[in-house]
């Protein structure tokens, strides 16, 4: 964490200072606003975070209940969604408070006897390498009250206009007029012209429906019970995750959660009327019967839901026509549940759902700061939409193969069915894991033609971390974690073979073309600006960090910035030598060429190139970015 840039203050440091301009007391919703959030899920809450740290856009967020959640609802919290907590400062709180899923066991009927279960395998949760932090879970409720708490410490102050329910929204014709919002407030129906509106209110989305866009799927009349608990049981597994899965009573989805006592059941009601409902009771009557001959005695139900699930995903998530992309750009959009809709079997939804907006809200930067056109704001819904299409068949491939192993009569078609529901877990791993998402080649992700130089960063793919030694004060860091939510593109430069203090070097040569006047950084940082704020340069060296010093290194990645001109020390970074861990190996960076690898403000690559690329790395940004007026 770097702070004291400005001068030095006392107090918690992640606590910004307040911008110009504005208040600690946000006051009431105005008329007018640059960016409208409706609903506070972890999609909208993702996406204020990001935007409360920019106090110069306009931002607010409604939502109709009338404070923040306190318990119940999603829990899952996958690796890649840890990674980009990280990026918000978040990752450690998280994980401290987390229950971390280490190992998932399938049970099952037990061979010799059809009439208990028992455990038929067990398999690593997350493998080896694949993220630098584990599969965790957390309240859904916790998880917002750390994206709360980071926008009330943000220079704006953002805070949460409760009670306040979205009940229409008029898009009109013309491109310069702003979106109107109609809003039921404690004081009556208000008005909010806004830019951009960003629908994170669910399921039943008014957004949704007020722009015209309906999900297309499949869905069904069976109930899944959900309850937190707190029980005594004689089950040997309450602290695994587990799928289980009895002969003739159903099946379970098992979670322990954080605080090492509660669980969470997922439990497979079956097909009733739409219009049914079903008791807690009920429910724990049909766990205990999946679970037996183990008990299972519920002392405190925390929280208890039922609900309905289909496999839908929404036509469209903006509010522009395929036919009129040429002649209007969005003002409208939706994500997380109002797009997408799905099981509970994968957990997925919510971190889905906050990738859509860790996309979105970068993107609603540049254009609002004037970086980029508005015609960006087209690639929301095209790197999203087919996203939400491979999660609805990866869940229902595994929802086809529970199904399966539970409903044959044949024992061992069972068996065989068991052990597909364990293969499809592993197969499905890094998707689970979040870490499957891979952008085509579009505007903002370029091709495979120079990938042999890093054979580890694929565009399209998140950036893969990996440890490095800061050659600043020789701290071992992971690269990734200098990656924050800021909206700056990142390029790591790996360095040739050639000595690093040798002007010739590759390395020396790029860094002189960043310093120039016809580089990316120079034509689109403003004037005045710090020269990291659009591009943040990290410089990865060969050597070791005890045979190059930090007053090696060119200047572009030794910047003087902020109010006092002060250097930055974390830039330049060495390889950790004399392990396994060297991020040249990890990452296949090749040692005699080196590599620039270009990364989007969302942590995904964009393009890996050749030190020597300058003539690609100017094309490509200037396709989509704007020289500053």
């Amino acid at each position: 964490m770097q702070y004291f840039l400005d001068g030095y203050r006392s107090g918690d440091p992640r606590i910004q200072p307040l911008a110009k301009g504005r208040s600690t007391e946000q006051g009431p919703l105005p008329d007018e606003v640059d960016v409208l959030i409706v609903g506070t899920g972890p999609a909208g809450l993702l996406l204020a975070a990001q935007l409360s740290t920019f106090p110069e856009i306009v931002t607010r967020v409604v939502e109709k209940a009338d404070g923040p959640l306190e318990v119940g609802r999603a829990d899952g919290i996958a690796c890649r969604t840890v990674e980009m907590f990280e990026a918000f400062g978040l990752a450690e709180r998280m994980t401290a408070e987390a229950y971390w899923i280490n190992e998932t066991h399938f049970w099952g009927p037990a061979p010799d006897d059809k009439a208990r279960i028992a455990r038929l395998g067990r398999v690593q949760d997350v493998r080896d390498g694949l993220s630098e932090f584990p599969h965790v879970i957390v309240n859904q409720a916790r998880l917002l009250d750390f994206l709360l708490e980071y926008m009330l410490n943000s220079s704006s102050r953002l805070q949460v206009d409760y009670s306040h329910e979205a009940l229409k929204v008029d898009v009109p014709e013309a491109a310069d007029e702003r979106v109107n919002v109609t809003l039921n407030t404690p004081d009556g129906k208000k008005t909010v012209r806004a830019k951009y509106v960003v629908g994170c209110d669910g399921a039943h989305s008014i957004v949704r429906q007020s722009i015209g866009r309906v999900p297309q799927g499949h869905g069904g009349d069976k109930a899944w019970g959900v309850m937190d608990v707190l029980a005594v049981t004689d089950f040997p597994d309450i602290r695994f995750k587990c799928t289980i899965q009895s002969a003739d009573a159903g099946n379970i989805l098992l979670i322990p959660r954080e605080g090492s006592y509660m669980v969470r059941l997922y439990v497979d009601m079956g097909n009733i009327a739409p219009d049914a409902w079903l008791t807690k009771e009920q429910v724990l009557e049909k766990a205990q019967a999946v679970l037996a001959p183990y008990t299972f005695e519920v002392k405190e139900t925390a929280w208890f839901s039922v609900y309905r699930v289909g496999h839908r995903v929404t036509d469209k998530f903006d509010d522009v026509e395929d036919d009129q992309m040429e002649s209007r750009t969005p003002r409208v959009f939706i994500a997380g549940d109002a797009c997408h809709t799905h099981t509970a079997k994968a957990g997925q939804g919510m971190n889905v759902s906050m990738q859509d907006t860790f996309n979105l809200g970068w993107k609603l930067i540049s254009v609002l700061e004037g970086r980029s056109p508005a015609s960006l704001l087209h690639t929301y819904n095209t790197e999203r939409h087919v996203i939400a299409e491979n999660l609805i068949e990866m869940d229902t491939r595994w929802s086809r193969a529970i199904g399966a192993a539970q409903d044959s009569d044949d024992p061992q078609a069972a068996m065989k069915g068991l052990a597909e529901v364990q293969r499809q877990f592993v197969i499905n791993s890094e998707f689970t894991a979040g870490c499957a998402t891979h952008y085509a080649p579009d505007l903002l992700t370029g091709d495979d033609t120079y990938l042999n130089l890093a054979t580890g960063f694929p565009p399209g793919r998140r950036f893969h971390s990996a440890e490095v030694i800061r050659l600043g004060d020789a701290k071992q860091v992971h690269l990734g974690h200098v990656h924050r939510a800021d909206g700056r593109w990142r390029l790591y430069a790996f360095a040739d073979m050639v000595d690093p203090r040798n002007q010739g070097s590759r390395l020396n040569k790029l860094m002189d073309f960043l310093a120039s006047e016809a580089s990316p950084i120079r034509r689109f940082t403003p004037n005045g600006a710090d020269p990291d704020a659009i591009f943040d340069v990290h410089a990865i060296i060969q050597q070791s960090h005890l045979e190059v010093d930090w007053a090696d290194m060119h200047d572009v990645v030794k910047p003087c910035k902020g109010l006092l001109g002060l250097r930055d020390y974390q830039k330049a970074h060495a390889p950790v030598l004399g392990t396994d861990q060297d991020i040249f190996d990890l990452r296949g960076i090749d040692r005699g060429a080196g590599a620039l690898v270009v990364v989007r403000p969302d942590q995904y690559v964009s393009l890996v190139l050749p030190l020597d690329g300058f003539d690609e790395l100017t094309e490509f940004f200037s396709s989509f970015m704007l020289e500053p007026s």
